[in-house]
């Protein structure tokens, strides 16, 4: 081998030798016999590099894994001799091999073993039981060996094959493991149980690595061979030993735990899960309170959830068989396991408790089912309801300002705890909301003297109470009579009790999220609105010392308000004064620390325009206050763009554009509060916004940061075409030809959708701005199109797709708005034309082919008449028709593609809107010269007219798929 290229196998070498060294295994990879160095390497162990041996091994499982078929016997037979010799080396040597080597030996062997099993190697176990025999080495191989052929015939997570073949790989490989287990139960697997048994009786007390190792083995298998071989009085003893044995016991817990899974007879179930619980009942591991090994409890956890998951599994299927005794035994068994059940589930340690998290879910659908509860019954939902109270708890260790790790574990693990409480409530709802209201009351009470996460626990579990009690439209505060009054007072209590003041982010943050949640109370004790808005306002809310606090606070400001409209109005000036401070747009200079940051301000700025619009002022004093809110805006932004212009720094240039791009965004969020033109036009807003527009638009002018500044300035015409209508077109052409200039894909895919708004809201009044300016845009899409890019460069590739996308989008417009005269009236209108067909035709693209096939239609449509263009129907016949049958015809035309099927679903259209408009001339031309030219058989080409004149389109649209997946090789 090339000792030069072997040197960059190892981790610490230079970029240069790795390179080398990939490089050879690359090109041993491909080379006749190189296999065969590396075995002969392996078997008489001649490099001690542990790096080495690894790359043998790699070289070895690709000429397995991908030309096995291409050796002779002999050469077979040499790898099986290779692996067999290197095993029993193991045996001998001084030292063992590294873990990663004698993995990577066993999914070797595993691969030789999938190819080899059915056919040369029937004897594979019993050839490497003989080897190994009971030597400690050579039993860790045989159990990794086990654990490779477990993860090649079962475990689904093991990717075998490329994207394209997958799904017949996956039936061939679903069909081969099937016939490889059959088999392996046959011939081999009642012995190696029985040598799983000697493994684990020779080695449980003194090879503990060997012992776990097995035990995994026995839990992989168990859940495909015949469950009697393992679940029977010897095996289950030593199991049951092992569970006593501190370096055992959570690896025999998982094993049982497999055990529990596996799928049977319901009734046999319930006996085996029933004698199990006896055993460890008697061994003392029902008693958790006196086990402080939290990771065997995780364990013990999980079994004991997988056990009460079978025992409800089979008590449905004894249900549904109309078992009633048998099912009543099973209820019974499942009721004795309530009490360890809810020991875990309130245990300190949350792993524990969420692991047990599915039985308890699954014991409240049963109770759901039942006509009535029992008294112990009803004792289980208060308890279960108790314990997930005190696990939705935060703990000291928490840390609210930086979340790892572990917060976020917690925040999954309280979403679990939530699925419970929504259950609760579907089991007793009235139970529910008697325990939160006592919990809610008890704390908030005395709230000044409680921890942080009990008061914050007790006023989330209010805010939980929405979602576990649903009703339409947030109606809690009327209806049931009990629960609106529950909850009115849990309501008032949380408004008045002063709790908003509490000196924690986490109790801060739930007061104003439920304050929100449950904004509907505000309409039935308005009196509450104005000390919630004080608490939103001051240092509790928007001013509060923590950024987080501020910052969400900012948002829920902006919905409560929202929510309240017309309640707001006697507080809308004062508002609007406390608020003057947060609207400040923050200058670019450094070291100014705002207090919201911008995107936070949009909401404030949102929140200032509802409460103006909403308002019952007069237009003209919501114009004064329009006008106070944007002018500061509008000088801002005068006094930054002249700033901008003289920029020399690029940093500054960029900072300036971003603050001007705020601005922008400010004064289009206040828009939001309109919902059409008729109240910006009874607010007298229309000047203010038109005022704006006088402002921003200079900005598209400017040479520097022009991707910052376009962006901002399209999207507030977006918002002004939707609020201004008509009385925005004057600005149009100007602020187009500016975007038009200099401009890149990215520009225009974001530009053109503007255009289309334009295009499809005013139609016909903005027929000569679109004539004047449609040439200059084709101009400058054509450019982008047409400029070089590198071959390999998928990203300019992407933006070129995407923008020939938005090209045929703003042509489908055009035609769709029914102003097809604006292409009529170009010089060149068959260049545009011809960008159509190529469309539909070259690019393998199907949202643009359908795109184009829907435009072609519509020209047809509006065209394709004996009053149409001239020259247009030699057009149809001579590039539209070709085009509807060489698009599908591709090979790039993927008919098993949804988006590929919609495409030829529109190129259906096109052919029927053809024969519609041309009618029997049309199916002349088909039937004398197009699909003779393409040599169609006289019969398919009869069948094809016949689909195409039925009335019905759909007949058309799916026998055309037939005809093309008849048509492609």
């Amino acid at each position: 081998m090339d000792e030069q290229a072997l040197l960059g196998l190892n981790p610490n070498a230079d970029a240069d030798f790795r390179q080398r060294a990939l490089a050879y295994f690359e090109q041993l990879k491909i080379s006749q016999d190189a296999w065969q160095v590396c075995a002969e390497a392996l078997a008489q162990s001649i490099y001690s590099d542990d790096h080495i041996k690894f790359f043998c091994f790699q070289v070895l499982e690709h000429q397995i894994k991908f030309k096995y078929s291409e050796l002779t016997e002999v050469q077979q037979q040499l790898i099986r001799e290779t692996l067999v010799t290197w095993l029993q080396a193991q045996m001998l040597n001084p030292q063992p091999e590294k873990t990663f080597i004698r993995n990577k030996a066993a999914q070797v062997f595993a691969l030789l073993f999938v190819t080899e099993y059915l056919t040369k190697w029937p004897k594979f176990f019993f050839d490497i039981l003989s080897v190994v025999d009971l030597n400690p080495r050579g039993v860790d191989m045989y159990l990794r060996i086990l654990m490779a052929v477990d993860a090649e015939l079962v475990d689904r997570d093991v990717v075998h094959t490329s994207e394209a073949s997958y799904y017949f790989a996956l039936i061939f490989e679903a069909r081969r493991n099937t016939l490889l287990k059959d088999t392996m139960r046959e011939q081999c697997i009642p012995s190696l149980v029985e040598s799983w048994y000697q493994i684990l009786q020779n080695y449980q007390y003194n090879n503990s690595e060997l012992t776990c190792q097995c035990l995994e083995v026995v839990g992989a298998y168990v859940s495909w061979i015949d469950l009697s071989l393992i679940a029977n009085e010897r095996f289950i003893n030593m199991l049951l030993g092992h569970m006593s044995v501190e370096v055992l016991r959570e690896e025999a817990c998982d094993c049982l735990f497999e055990i529990v899974n596996k799928g049977m007879d319901p009734i046999d179930k319930t006996k085996l899960v029933e004698s199990l619980c006896q055993v460890l009942q008697s061994a003392g591991l029902f008693s958790i309170d006196q086990e402080d090994d939290v990771d065997f409890l995780a364990r013990f956890s999980k079994l004991v959830n997988g056990m009460g998951q079978a025992l409800i599994a089979s008590w449905t299927k004894l249900i549904k068989n109309g078992d009633m005794k048998s099912a009543q035994d099973t209820l019974q068994a499942i009721e004795a396991k309530v009490a360890l059940m809810l020991q875990l589930l309130i245990h300190e340690d949350d792993d524990i408790s969420s692991n047990i998290i599915g039985f308890c879910y699954d014991y409240l659908h049963i109770l759901k089912q039942l006509s009535a509860l029992s008294d112990q019954q009803k004792a289980n939902v208060e308890a279960i309801m108790l314990a997930v109270m005190k696990k939705l708890t935060y703990d000291e260790e928490y840390n609210f300002e930086n979340e790892g790790e572990d917060e976020a574990m917690f925040v999954e693990y309280r979403k679990q705890l939530k699925l419970l409480l929504d259950r609760l409530a579907q089991v007793s709802p009235e139970l529910l909301l008697a325990s939160v209201r006592r919990v809610f009351n008890t704390t908030l009470q005395n709230w000044q003297t409680t921890r942080f996460m009990e008061v914050e626990v007790a006023i989330r579990l209010l805010y939980m109470l929405a979602e576990a009690l649903p009703v339409s439209h947030g109606a809690h505060f009327s209806g049931d009579v009990t629960k609106a009054t529950a909850l009115q007072d849990m309501m008032r209590t949380l408004v008045t009790s002063g709790v908003s003041a509490y000196q924690h982010t986490s109790v801060t943050l739930e007061f104003f999220e439920t304050v929100v949640r449950y904004e509907k109370f505000f309409a039935v004790e308005p009196q509450h609105i104005p000390s919630v808005l004080m608490a939103f306002l001051d240092h509790r809310g928007l001013r509060h010392t923590s950024p987080k606090v501020r910052s969400r606070t900012a948002y829920l400001f902006s919905r409560f308000v929202k929510s309240l409209n017309k309640q707001m109005n006697p507080f809308i000036e004062d508002v609007l004064n406390r608020i003057q401070d947060l609207l400040e747009l923050s200058p670019p200079e450094n070291g100014y620390q705002a207090l919201l940051s911008s995107d936070d301000q949009l909401f404030i700025y949102e929140t200032a325009g509802v409460l103006i619009v909403n308002s019952e002022y007069s237009a003209e004093r919501k114009q004064a206050l329009m006008r106070n809110l944007l002018t500061p805006l509008m000088e801002k932004f005068k006094v930054l763009l002249e700033k901008l212009m003289m920029a020399q720094d690029e940093d500054r240039q960029m900072a300036l554009a971003d603050c001007l791009n705020h601005a922008v965004g400010f004064a289009s969020r206040t828009s939001k509060a309109f919902s059409n033109k008729q109240t910006v036009k009874q607010c007298g807003c229309s000047e203010v916004y038109l005022d704006c527009l006088q402002t921003f638009l200079p900005a598209l002018s400017c040479p520097l940061q022009k991707e910052v500044l376009r962006s901002g300035v399209r999207t507030f015409l977006h918002r002004m075409i939707i609020c201004l209508e008509e009385e925005v077109l004057p600005f149009i052409p100007s602020a187009s030809e500016h975007m038009l200039k200099d401009c890149e894909a990215k520009d225009l895919q974001e530009f053109i959708p503007l255009i289309n708004q334009i295009t499809a809201k005013f139609k016909t009044q903005v027929s000569p701005f679109l004539q004047q300016m449609f040439m200059p845009l084709l101009h400058a899409i054509f450019e982008v199109l047409l400029l070089p890019a590198e071959e390999n460069d998928q990203s300019a590739a992407l933006e070129k797709q995407m923008l020939r996308r938005s090209y045929f989008a703003f042509l489908q417009t055009v035609t769709g708005s029914g102003m097809s005269e604006v292409i009529a009236n170009q010089g060149n209108v068959e260049r545009v034309l011809f960008t159509v067909i190529q469309g539909a035709v070259d690019y393998p693209d199907p949202i643009a082919q359908k795109t184009c096939f829907i435009i072609l239609s519509k020209l047809v449509e509006l065209w394709g008449g004996k009053d149409g263009p001239v020259g247009f129907a030699d057009f149809v016949y001579k590039h539209i028709v070709p085009a509807c049958f060489l698009a599908p015809l591709k090979q790039t035309f993927d008919l098993a593609d949804a988006q590929t099927v919609l495409a030829l679903s529109e190129c259906a259209v096109t052919l029927k809107t053809i024969h519609l408009k041309r009618g029997p001339e049309c199916i002349q031309y088909l039937q004398q010269e197009y699909l003779p030219s393409l040599q169609v058989a006289p019969e398919i080409i009869q069948e094809f007219c016949q689909a195409l004149q039925q009335p019905d389109a759909k007949v058309f649209k799916n026998y055309l798929k037939v005809f093309f997946q008849r048509a492609k090789p």
